[in-house]
């Protein structure tokens, strides 16, 4: 399920962001704290559900965190006019919980414990995942929740909205769009990545500190040129969270990858292992297994990524009205009038658009 009702809190950590000193916002403790002084009014509600000040500040730090992780500051003008946006996605949110039945909670509670495994093994320890949380001012336990609200409500969606594509309809958009398909020449490589990058800040290390990670890149250099196992050394000393668990291994065409490393990986023979490349994320390591010649991808490996996304461009038709019918039947009201959207414009925040064509597999 991937329409996106509320900003997904794993965009926000497997971006590696630390949002307190990326924004120069108060962590959701700060939060905590002004609502202990000033109190936590009820900015909307409907039957069976109430929304705190407090949850669309929680909302608001992790929207200027994701942000803010794609290199983009919000001003404050901005951050007031997404405010109505997030708090309509908040009571979207609620609005499909209260239509939960226990096999959609234990779907949600499913998923989402599987997504956080996997957002917590891109930070490589439980010590910088845990970093990664205490920065956006979240618990394991807090993020886990959220997730599972999310998940839920995807569930309760998917059942509510049945939609089923045909192996026919899939079958008919891959001819109809045969560029679609095409993939790009691409490398099968992995690396070794020694970080001249603060973890925490994702400032350049001192000079001292990546002189020593230098040596350590020319140690393990000439260890994998005498042989030892590529796979086996990534997994040790790699600092690349997103492949050291693959033993470093990508698959990416041209256009992907920072140039330097796009470069050498390229201009690579098989098993031939590069020097040490140096990029703005520090020293790598590369290895290629094999070079794959660009082709068109056969119907049968894209078939069900078509359906699925087939699918989510008609759940995204369909989801308006039904929402629409939701807040009328759960006489949902909004309490704050600066919160209040126009009606034509609190329609919900979703992955996929109705006019937007699916798109296969990324390489």
């Amino acid at each position: 399920m991937h329409i996106r009702l509320i900003l997904p809190l794993g965009l926000v950590l497997s971006a590696g962001l630390s949002a307190n000193a990326a924004t120069n916002d108060k962590p959701a403790s700060a939060t905590r704290t002004l609502t202990e002084l000033f109190g936590d009014p009820v900015v909307a509600r409907g039957d069976g559900f109430e929304i705190k000040r407090s949850q669309l500040d929680a909302a608001v730090i992790s929207f200027k965190a994701a942000t803010a992780a794609r290199g983009t500051i919000v001003t404050a003008d901005q951050m007031r006019q997404m405010e109505p946006q997030l708090l309509q996605s908040l009571i979207q949110i609620q609005l499909l919980l209260t239509r939960a039945t226990e096999p959609d909670r234990a779907r949600g509670r499913d998923v989402a414990r599987k997504n956080l495994e996997l957002i917590a093994k891109r930070y490589g320890t439980d010590e910088a995942f845990e970093r990664q949380l205490k920065a956006v001012g979240m618990t394991r336990d807090e993020l886990l929740r959220r997730m599972i609200d999310e998940s839920t409500a995807a569930a309760v969606l998917e059942r509510e909205i049945n939609v089923t594509i045909s192996d026919e309809e899939a079958r008919k958009f891959y001819e109809e769009n045969p560029a679609r398909f095409e993939q790009p020449e691409r490398v099968r490589a992995s690396h070794i990545l020694l970080s001249t990058r603060d973890p925490n800040t994702g400032e350049q290390l001192p000079a001292e500190q990546k002189a020593a990670k230098r040596k350590l890149a020319e140690d393990l250099l000439k260890r994998a040129r005498n042989g030892e196992d590529f796979a086996k050394l990534a997994r040790e000393f790699s600092e690349d969270p997103g492949s050291k668990d693959r033993g470093g291994e990508y698959t990416f065409p041209r256009g992907i990858m920072v140039a330097e490393f796009e470069s050498a990986a390229f201009s690579l023979n098989t098993n031939q292992i590069s020097d040490i490349v140096t990029t703005t994320y520090g020293y790598h390591i590369i290895k290629l297994h094999e070079k794959l010649p660009a082709r068109k991808i056969p119907f049968e490996e894209v078939r069900d990524d078509i359906k699925e996304a087939l699918k989510q461009r008609e759940l995204a038709r369909q989801l308006p009205d039904f929402l629409a019918r939701l807040k009328q039947e759960k006489n949902v009201v909004i309490l704050d009038e600066k919160l209040r959207l126009p009606e034509a414009a609190s329609r919900p925040a979703t992955g996929a658009s109705p006019t937007s064509p699916p798109s296969p597999a990324a390489p």
